[in-house]
């Protein structure tokens, strides 16, 4: 899918720029061609600076995205979710970190995620990066507790599990 909506883009490299930024962001572009997040209009000045780009750039990609009606239906659904990773250290959390070599196999969230429960660990969040949308996709599972090292172990263990952190 990701591959298909950079293709519409083909041609510019700032758009491109520009639409990875609003799905990384959970940004969505409402029926007037505003960027917003949830209710929040968000300049086009501020996402052209962020990707040094120009803020016609910003504009052009929403007509564009207006004017195609998959992209409509994609981008003005979208909404973004809050994340803890940022907040562990703050909170006093953990952040499990784990790298698979087949991030589209079947499973991996569910048996990571009994074998947390299966020792009593509660589960805060779990994010999966998906890997349509980055190239290394990265399952993250922010916990209350600090894991033991036989617990990484054992995650560490698993077929598809290339590396463990946290």
């Amino acid at each position: 899918m990701f591959d298909e909506i950079l293709e519409k883009f083909e041609g510019s490299p700032s758009q491109q720029a520009v639409i990875r930024l609003f799905l990384e962001r959970g940004f969505s572009v409402n029926e007037e061609g505003r960027v917003v997040s949830g209710g929040i209009e968000i300049p086009y000045t501020g996402i052209a600076r962020e990707l040094d780009v120009d803020r016609r750039v910003v504009d052009s990609t929403t007509d564009a995205i207006l004017a195609d009606p998959e992209l409509k239906r994609i981008f003005t659904n979208i909404s973004s979710v809050p994340s803890l990773m940022d907040l562990a250290p703050v909170l006093d959390l953990t952040v499990l970190t784990i790298e698979v070599a087949a991030a589209d196999e079947a499973g991996i969230v569910a048996e990571v995620t009994g074998i947390l429960a299966d020792r009593g660990v509660s589960i805060r969040q779990v994010l999966s990066e998906d890997p349509e949308f980055t190239d290394d996709p990265k399952l993250y599972v922010i916990t209350d507790a600090d894991l033991s090292g036989d617990l990484l172990v054992e995650i560490r263990d698993l077929d598809y599990v290339r590396r463990v952190g946290f």
